[in-house]
């Protein structure tokens, strides 16, 4: 699994930082699935670009994520700052 560390600016000012966890490396991607799921928290305007959002480390399979990896391709590991 390849994780991504990214950091984004909500509308508030905000920072939140949270990982986007792909079983593909794609920098490009993990942006898009950042903002997608930016959008799917209430923060569709959130500030996040690629050099906000870089390749970290490639890891184990991580279990408790397959559930959403399988349905979106991407899962959200919240980090600081991320909504419950």
């Amino acid at each position: 699994m390849h994780v991504y560390d990214t950091y984004a600016a909500a509308s508030s000012g905000k920072i939140l930082h949270f990982n986007v966890l792909m079983r593909i490396k794609d920098d490009e991607l993990a942006v898009k699935y950042a903002k997608a799921w930016l959008a799917d928290i209430g923060e569709p305007d959130a500030n996040v670009k690629s050099g906000n959002c870089a390749f970290c480390h490639t890891t184990a399979d991580l279990p408790q994520y397959d559930q959403a990896l399988n349905q979106k391709g991407y899962a959200i590991y919240k980090l600081e700052g991320c909504p419950e």
